[in-house]
């Protein structure tokens, strides 16, 4: 039951750090095309906010159901 217990932890931990990663690859990929068209930035800005939140939002009930 224990080891149960310890993978259901792991398991949180590993879609969080999967999270950010998302976060950081959504970011990246937002500032390379703000760079290539940048009078589309308020687009690329909104659309970039609005996965991350849905990225965060997986993360913390992955946090939660730990």
């Amino acid at each position: 039951m224990e080891n149960l217990e310890a993978l259901k932890y792991i398991g949180a931990g590993l879609i969080v750090i999967g999270a950010g990663l998302g976060i950081g690859k959504i970011g990246g990929s937002a500032m390379d095309a703000i760079a290539r068209q940048p009078e589309a930035s308020g687009k690329i800005q909104t659309a970039m906010l609005i996965a991350a939140a849905l990225i965060e939002g997986i993360g913390f009930a992955a946090l939660f159901a730990a």
